[in-house]
């Protein structure tokens, strides 16, 4: 039987469940990411677009163009939305990484771990020349796969 798991929200951007966040979903459907920042903007306590792009380390102009829709949203880097999502926590405002895959249409990839990393580029390391190819081509279609799904 599936449980839900409630994460305890802390105000520093804690959560004591690791990524992908299984807690509390405080996705809004059919919210796309210029609504979903702007909302989150809102409880943000005086925050800015400016601010948000120099904390998550993202160019003025480029979170701009995504929050008028001048920019497309499908595309951005995983590790981006994750900055935002952090930046959001530290400020005190409660989100999701789920929440902002579901506002540009992508599934949550799973968590950011330098064990498992360092895992994988270990059997990558070991492998021969052809071997490696292959396995960038998988994961390349893996990829892709993913995002239409």
């Amino acid at each position: 039987m599936l449980e839900l798991v409630t994460r305890n929200f802390q105000p520093n951007g804690a959560s004591d469940v690791d990524e992908p966040d299984l807690g509390q979903d405080f996705a809004v459907e059919g919210e796309d990411l210029p609504a979903l920042l702007e909302r989150l903007l809102g409880e943000s306590q005086g925050r800015t677009q400016k601010d948000l792009a120099a904390e998550a380390g993202i160019s003025y102009p480029t979170l701009n163009a995504w929050m008028n829709r001048t920019r497309g949203t499908s595309r951005i880097d995983p590790e981006r939305l994750r900055a935002m999502v952090e930046v959001f926590r530290r400020w005190g405002v409660r989100t999701t990484p789920r929440e902002f895959f579901a506002s540009v249409g992508r599934p949550v990839p799973g968590p950011n771990g330098d064990e498992r990393e360092a895992q994988l580029l270990k059997l990558y390391r070991q492998l021969p020349e052809s071997r490696q190819r292959a396995l960038v081509k998988n994961a390349e279609a893996m990829l892709q796969l993913s995002r239409t799904t």
